[in-house]
């Protein structure tokens, strides 16, 4: 009989040691203190490489780009060779990525960093399932894979923390050198765990690998460039055009029919009788997909706040990393709760109400900070927006991998855990890009209409300024530029003032947007399984894979 996991079960059970749990807790919060560092190391890193905010961005999608694409294949690695096995391997490279990233001389070699630490990722991310699997059993699995999530949200505060104290005092540099130790620490640690030997039986479907990754690539790599490429028409800055179409675009509808041809490969070969590089039982049902759709919402949403609130700091407001830092702590503390809370709720309330009420709450935040959102610093109802945001984010992350996880026998852990992955690494990789596309469109837009209505900058100034590449810029770095123009200091000051308008507006306006697509969320939240754990037997749910009864 199929082992699975009975969300608030009660029934008794032996308890395994939580000393394993601590090596596979800072193997998921490496990864993630990496990711929550870059946006603390925003302001820093366009200093010192002299790059636009965007470019930042980019090391963030190359990462969540990097892990989704080629998270299958690492689950598949792990199930073939052992997850400690692979596990222990991806830590090494996630060392050697580290010690890149501290001593990178140019943006390249930070991307370059980041890329391969989304390839260690891309192999720790199952393996983690997996070795909790091998762990634990039953309501402690439960418990792990909960821990799993607000190991991950703990990582965002101590990388808000650390990383905003010694930004401000040092530099952004050591930020990412602690993960060197710790790295080493966690490698040590894995010793601790239970050794699994593999199954050499399991074959890797390199043609499925091919599929998926290209999918994920381009789509990945479009939404990255739809600024820079352009949304429609191809801009100046396109590597090529097709008819005038950007090329962005074009990748992402490539990448969406590569998906296509993927989950077709993946049925014929699951219905040949050979291994697939996803097994399908985890999203066999319209429960389990709706999961799937939700946690993709959520954590794109969350990647779009995580790149919107700092930008919103550092650039729009000048104000240092360790500021940022503290503005984001609430919210980084409300997602590590409620991720480790909303499990108390699970014999109260259904998924469905949990994952409705959740999103619900995030519109309610994302609208909430669109209005309260000024130039001058607006701390305490920034913050009360943010600790909205976490709860229902915190709980809903949680709340839709335990609803995958508890569809699934213990043999296809692997798969979940690459399906978590993928979704949420390709949500944060496209939750991020478009976030810095929205916004760089919105502020273009806004700046444009502006200049032109605006008679004290006539065209004669317009000229002397590249408006075809107008991007979020602080107001001291603005009046450098203008003072090598022949620009009064009136003309001077009034355009810092339309670039102080412009950007706030961008950033409400991208808000709103950001709102109405949590609302949005709510219709596949609506068809997560409708039933509370005690009122179906564990047994029947492995039975018909968690769907409601």
């Amino acid at each position: 009989m199929a082992q699975t996991i009975s969300i608030g079960g009660t029934h008794q059970e032996e308890r395994a040691s939580w000393i394993p749990m601590i090596a596979i807790a800072l193997g998921q919060m490496i990864m993630s203190f990496n990711v929550a560092s870059l946006p603390v190391a925003m302001g820093g890193m366009v200093n010192s490489f002299g790059v636009p905010p965007t470019t930042v961005a980019t090391g963030i999608v190359a990462y969540s780009m990097l892990v989704a694409g080629f998270v299958m294949l690492g689950a598949k690695l792990a199930q073939r060779y052992g997850a400690l096995q692979v596990f222990r391997a991806a830590v090494v490279l996630f060392f050697i990525s580290q010690v890149m990233m501290t001593f990178s001389p140019t943006a390249v070699v930070m991307v370059t960093a980041q890329a391969l630490c989304g390839a260690a990722g891309a192999v720790i991310v199952p393996s983690l399932v997996a070795l909790i699997a091998e762990n634990y059993t039953g309501r402690q699995q439960a418990t792990a894979v909960g821990a799993l999530g607000s190991a991950r949200a703990a990582a965002g505060v101590l990388a808000f923390v650390i990383g905003g104290i010694l930004g401000t005092y040092i530099g952004w540099r050591p930020a990412f050198g602690i993960l060197i130790a710790v790295s080493a620490i966690v490698f040590l640690l894995s010793f601790r765990l239970k050794r699994d030997h593999g199954r050499p039986d399991v074959e890797i479907d390199l043609v499925g690998v091919v599929l998926a990754a290209a999918a994920i690539i381009c789509i990945s790599f479009g939404f990255n460039n739809l600024n820079g490429w352009g949304a429609g028409l191809a801009t100046p800055n396109a590597p090529f055009d097709l008819l005038g179409i950007s090329p962005a675009p074009i990748l992402i509808v490539i990448g969406v029919v590569l998906g296509q041809a993927f989950l077709m490969w993946t049925h014929w070969r699951q219905e040949a009788g050979k291994t697939p590089l996803l097994a399908l039982e985890v999203i066999d049902s319209p429960e389990e997909r709706c999961a799937v759709y939700a946690l993709f919402a959520v954590v794109a949403l969350e990647a779009a706040l995580n790149f919107s609130v700092p930008l919103y700091i550092q650039i729009v407001q000048g104000r240092s990393p360790l500021a940022t830092a503290i503005a984001m702590m609430p919210f980084n503390l409300t997602v590590f709760f409620a991720a480790m809370l909303i499990i108390n709720l699970y014999d109260r309330l259904t998924p469905r109400q949990i994952g409705r009420y959740g999103f619900a709450l995030c519109t309610i935040a994302l609208v909430w900070l669109a209005v309260v959102m000024r130039n001058d610093w607006s701390e305490i109802p920034v913050l009360v927006g943010l600790v909205l945001f976490g709860i229902g984010q915190g709980s809903l992350v949680t709340l839709l991998f335990n609803v995958l996880v508890t569809a699934s026998p213990k043999e296809l852990a692997g798969d979940v855990g690459s399906l978590r992955g993928t979704t949420q690494n390709l949500a944060a990789a496209v939750g991020t890009a478009v976030a810095g596309a929205l916004l760089v469109g919105l502020l273009s837009t806004i700046v444009l209409g502006k200049i032109v209505e605006d008679p004290l900058l006539p065209k004669e100034i317009q000229s002397q300024v590249n408006l075809d590449s107008i991007n979020f810029v602080s107001n001291d770095r603005l009046r450098t530029v203008l003072e090598g123009t022949s620009a009064t200091p009136q003309q001077v000051e009034e355009a810092v003032q339309v670039n102080t308008e412009a950007r706030l507006r961008a950033l409400k306006i991208g808000l709103l947007i950001m709102a109405g697509l949590a609302l949005l969320a709510i219709i596949p939240a609506g068809r997560l399984p409708n039933y509370r754990p005690g009122e179906i037997p564990s047994d029947e749910a492995a039975s018909e894979g968690g769907r409601s009864t």
